[in-house]
């Protein structure tokens, strides 16, 4: 018996789907399978982690690129301002002070307007999570993926195209567009990751691919930098990150499949070894529906969904704002604007890590509770970053001052990973990914309202006005950290296995799961239908 009629008893003794046989290998299927050294389940943590890297270097490129394509020299009423607080220019300005000519800044888009377009984005990004989850789930993460972010490429290659055309409101369209490409991204890959991934290796994993998206936020700023410099064309930084994009979706189409019975060339070893430690991986069970009146109901959901909302506020602030402050106030030319730019995504990633591995330590080590823990590092990632940008705000031109505090305030902001990000996994472990979806969605609109609020709040984009909107910011991370605070839990909850955990006292909002007939009920209906069929 060989190893594939193996795999399929043992699926049939478990009651699980049998795997259809696989065709004979042709001479291509074997040369490539025999090239395939390094195991196929690293290619896609490798291809995952370029794919949020892309993403997100599709997404910020124009956080920057904004700043060279409106002209400065005008505020909303058409008259020039001038900031008495204003902090000295790095560029070379001209003898009557004003600033050097870019032939390409050509757009008078007041602060307001600059705002609607960068939440643009979230817009899209919202409105497509949670039915990306379910296209992957159907047609498999693959497809669902690489569509969604070769769509996201090709509009972004078309930037110029589009708003050298329609001006602010085609591209905010775009960008809405964008945003609803890159939705089903992370639900994709989380199942793809669950299909691929043993649960032994899955710490690694989760760390190589989601760790793309603070290398996307370094690479897209630092390019884009030295893609502006020297007045060039900002157009230059969209073909740039579209063609990137293009380019992955062609490697990925070629590398990586949804399951690792679908890949045609992965290593027999390899393919026994995941079927064997991933239970996933094409077993398609019957599942409860998701508890959605008992998720709603729940508090310590609603003390995640209020922390994810006060880290978005925090991370979009920064994500889509700090280019414009670095330009705008601080005065840097756009080269170092850029290079400055992604530093403090650089110590995010990096204290990322730490956080992990300090929270792991203590927990194993009995030294708290898995909820301690979580309320620890949630609350060194929000408290920590609302004082530092508060500081950074009152530093003035101290450029340095500055920008250290903004390195520290994302640095600290890294304990949210090991906080309120995995905190889904303590609460229920089988649904997950529904209540990521629901975290998820609702915090996007963070994201939707920051970059507005503070364009309303920065009309000539000064040094006293962008105080104002930091301290806004400070609010909105209290405040939601006070509230994780009071009701954060770290235990799973009763609604994700009521066969084993039960209902508790007073519930009367109806069952959460389908009613399973009892075995005697089993065999009397099956004798029915025998009965009848004589």
């Amino acid at each position: 018996m060989d190893d594939t009629e193996a795999q399929a008893q043992a699926h049939n003794l478990l009651g699980q789907k049998t795997l259809p046989p696989k065709t004979p290998d042709n001479a291509l299927t074997r040369t490539l399978r025999s090239c395939c050294v390094i195991p196929q389940r690293y290619i896609l943590g490798v291809m995952g982690l370029m794919g949020v890297c892309n993403a997100y270097t599709m997404r910020v490129c124009l956080n920057l690129a904004i700043t060279q394509m409106v002209n400065h020299t005008k505020s909303a009423n058409g008259h020039h301002y001038v900031d008495p607080d204003a902090c000295p220019n790095d560029d070379v300005v001209s003898a009557n002070g004003t600033e050097p000519y870019r032939p390409y800044a050509t757009f008078d888009w007041d602060e307001k307007t600059q705002g609607l377009i960068l939440s643009g984005f979230y817009y899209g990004y919202a409105a497509t999570q949670v039915p990306g989850g379910y296209l992957a789930e159907k047609f498999g993460g693959k497809w669902t993926l690489g569509v969604g972010l070769l769509s996201t490429a090709l509009f972004t290659f078309l930037t110029p195209i589009v708003i050298r055309g329609g001006g602010a409101t085609w591209l905010f369209i775009l960008r809405v567009l964008q945003g609803m490409g890159e939705g089903p991204t992370m639900p994709a890959l989380m199942i793809m990751l669950a299909r691929w991934v043993p649960p032994h290796e899955r710490s690694f994993q989760g760390a190589l691919v989601f760790g793309g998206a603070q290398i996307g936020n370094i690479f897209g700023s630092f390019m884009s930098g030295i893609l502006l410099a020297d007045g060039r064309d900002w157009a230059y930084v969209f073909y740039f990150f579209g063609g990137f994009g293009l380019l992955w979706f062609l490697l990925w189409s070629l590398l990586c499949y949804s399951t690792p019975n679908s890949h045609p060339y992965i290593s027999k070893k390899e393919l026994n070894y995941l079927n064997a430690n991933v239970t996933t991986a094409e077993v398609q069970s019957a599942k409860d529906p998701v508890p959605w009146k008992a998720i709603l109901r729940s508090a310590p959901v609603w003390a995640l969904v209020w922390a994810a909302v006060g880290h978005d506020w925090g991370y979009y602030t920064m994500v889509t704002d700090l280019p414009k402050y670095s330009h705008d106030v601080l005065k840097f030319n756009i080269a170092t604007t850029g290079t400055l730019t992604a530093l403090p995504y650089i110590a995010m990633w990096l204290s990322s890590f730490l956080f992990g591995f300090i929270c792991d330590l203590c927990i194993k080590k009995g030294w708290h509770t898995i909820k301690t823990g979580r309320i620890i590092h949630t609350t060194i990632a929000a408290t920590g970053p609302a004082i530092c940008i508060i500081l950074a705000s009152y530093a003035g031109c101290d450029r340095t001052a500055a920008m250290v505090y903004f390195v520290l305030s994302m640095a600290l902001m890294g304990g949210f990973y090991s906080g309120m990000k995995v905190n889904a996994l303590d609460l229920a472990p089988n649904y997950a990914g529904s209540l990521t979806s629901l975290v998820n969605t609702t915090s996007t609109f963070a994201g939707i309202i920051t970059p507005y609020l503070i364009g309303l709040l920065t009309p000539d984009s000064t040094l006293v006005q962008w105080r104002v909107a930091f301290w806004v910011c400070f609010a909105v991370l209290v405040g939601t950290n006070v509230i994780y605070c009071i009701w954060a839990d770290g235990d799973q909850q009763w609604w994700d296995d009521v066969r084993l955990l039960g209902y508790p006292p007073g519930w009367k909002h109806g069952p959460l799961v389908h009613e399973e007939p009892k075995q005697e009920e089993t065999v009397a209906l099956s004798d029915r239908k025998e009965n009848n069929k004589e």
